[in-house]
Parts: structure tokens; sequence; C-alpha cells
């Protein structure tokens, strides 16, 4: 029997517009190129993993609108191998979408999201009982209105949501987006009581914790990284905490086991965009649990997943086989970096 696992959650629609320069207040730059293509924790993510092995069963469950981006994010995934049966399509609301202007000389992106149908996704939309997945991973927390809802006995929609698949025998994943507000204390910590797996940036984790991730010089360090790691095993994770950012990923399981790995050093012209990098390095840690890999195995090939990421424009087109992404660990060395 395949290895199965449950994508739930944002299914985005990016438009990235490529423009000369800002523009003030008022004025008018020209867009010199659009591109549209999939966003979001589920095509993201599932579209890396069914790359990374084709013989995973991946199943993509969220809201679209009744419209033409709806069809084409639907379709995309679709075609990629991904089961949308659990992509339902709501009327009269639009399907999430993400304006994403990106300055042609420097590669900067702005980015302006309409939360649509993705907003709508709530607890009674998933029977876990039916789902007949070995993992279900959910993303991204504060993007998802309808789950991110106060909830009396759970605190959040969401926990209740991800504690109901947890009875249901099911190992639980959670990964959430990066944003500058108060809302991390009342929205994330309630989930991560009903949590198996988490993997985030070092920007989350910091949020999620109140730890800071950096010293003095903002550069992230692998004890401010454990400290977080540790702190989010106090707040109710099970198994596996892993928190990564461009320098280098850790990890932290439930035996107490810490490890950290550098990122590839990329050469230069490598990288053409930044769009779904850590989705990507998300879909190597999720098929990592899936596998049963060692925690070092597994933020080897989510790290090579990421730098795949990173060849491409877009969120997805950089994905690769395994055995092509795995190659990278052998065609790069990794990047140095401070212990403390």
């Amino acid at each position: 029997m395949a290895d199965k696992i449950v994508l739930a959650g944002n299914i985005i629609v990016d438009n990235v517009k490529t423009i000369t320069a800002w523009p003030e207040k008022g004025m008018l730059v020209p867009i010199m190129a659009l591109k549209r293509s999939p966003g979001g924790a589920v095509p993201n993510s599932g579209i890396d993993l069914k790359k990374l092995d084709p013989s995973v069963d991946v199943s993509a469950v969220g809201k679209v609108g009744a419209d033409d981006a709806g069809d084409f994010v639907t379709a995309f995934m679709r075609e990629r191998g991904l089961d949308v049966s659990g992509v339902q399509r709501v009327e009269g609301v639009p399907t999430s979408f993400t304006d994403v202007m990106t300055l042609a000389e420097t590669g900067e992106r702005t980015f302006f999201n309409m939360h649509g149908a993705d907003s709508r996704l709530v607890p009674e939309d998933i029977d876990p009982v039916t789902l007949g997945c070995d993992l279900f991973h959910l993303g991204y927390l504060l993007l998802l209105d309808g789950l991110d809802a106060a909830d009396e006995e759970y605190g959040t929609k969401a926990a209740r949501l991800l504690a109901k698949v947890q009875t249901a025998g099911i190992k639980t994943s959670l990964d959430i987006v990066s944003e500058q507000s108060d809302r991390f204390a009342r929205i994330v910590r309630p989930a991560l009581k009903h949590c198996d797996y988490v993997v985030i940036n070092e920007v989350e984790g910091s949020r999620a914790t109140g730890l800071p991730a950096t010293d003095a010089a903002g550069r992230p360090t692998v004890d401010g990284l454990r400290r977080i790691c540790e702190a989010l095993f106090g707040l109710g994770v099970k198994e596996q905490v892993v928190v990564h950012c461009p320098d280098l990923s850790v990890s932290l399981d439930r035996a107490g086991h810490f490890s950290a790995l550098p990122s590839l050093d990329l050469p230069k012209g490598w990288i053409k965009g930044s769009v779904g990098a850590g989705d990507a390095f998300c879909a190597g840690m999720l098929y990592s649990f899936l596998k049963g890999l060692t925690a070092e195995e597994g933020m080897r090939l989510a790290s090579c997943t990421a730098a795949m990421n990173l060849a491409a424009t877009d969120s997805v087109s950089g994905a690769k086989s395994l055995a092509e992404t795995l190659s990278l660990d052998a065609r790069f060395p990794r990047k140095p970096f401070v212990a403390g």
C-alpha cells in the first residue's frame, strides 16, 4: 500500500508581475511580464512531493472559487498527479490569490493577498475518519480565517481539527505563514498541542515562542534555534520540530536528539527566485516523516528540495525527482556557519 498524505489549507493563485520600478503614489510604471502559477501550502508542497516520488499518494483538501482561477489551480494540481477530489468550489467568493510585484533589476518582491475562498475552510469540511492517510499536513495558519477563528473548547478551529485528526490515529503536521502581528500566541499556540510535526522558518519560530532566533548582528544562531525548538515542544509538539532559515536548518525530536545542518552553498546565478522555497523545504521533510528517515537525512533532502526550487522563478517548476534532487548534495558544498 502506497504512503498517503493529505495536504489541507491554502490553495492560491500567484499573479507574478515584473515591473521596472516601484511607483510613487499616484504614478504609473509598466508591467514587463505576467505569469500565473499555483501558490499556497497545498499546491506547492503537494506538487513537490509528487515530483520527488510519484508513488506517494498526495491528496489536496481546500476551497477555491467557482471561477477561472479555481479551474486553473485545480487542473494544475490534477495534471501533476494530485488527488483533487477534496477541493471544494465556493460560489460567490473568488479563489484566493496573491499579486506578486517583482522588481526586474533586484528581484525584490511585494505581495498583495486576497484571502478569498481559503477563508471559508472550517473543521466541518474535513472528516478525519474518511481521510485514510498516514500524515495530515495543515498550512498555513494565520492565513485561514475559518480555521484561525476562536473555539471555546480548543482555542481555535484549527486546533479542533488537528485534535480530531489525531484521534483518528493520523499523524499531524503544521506550517504557518510569516506575518508581522501579535496573533501568534492566540492562533498558533493552541494548534501546537495537537501537532506531531512542525516545520517552520526562524521568523515564525521566534514569533510563536517569543524567543530570539538571531544574535546582535541579526544572524540566526544554532543555540537560538535550539531554544526555539525546545520551547515548541514545551507548547505541545509530540514528535519532531524543524526550523529552517537560508543558512541552516535544525531539528529536535521527542527523544531530545538535536541536529543542525548548513544549507547548500549555491553558485552565483543558480538562484532565479525564492517563491515557494519554504514549501519545497517542507515537502522534503514531509517525505522524510512518511518514510521514517532520520532527522539528518530529512534535513539533507529538504535543503536539496529547497535548492531545486530556487533555480526557478515560480513556486513549483524547479521540482525534480528524488535522485536528481539528492544529487545536489554531492554537487555543491555546504555553507559554513557559526555554532554559537
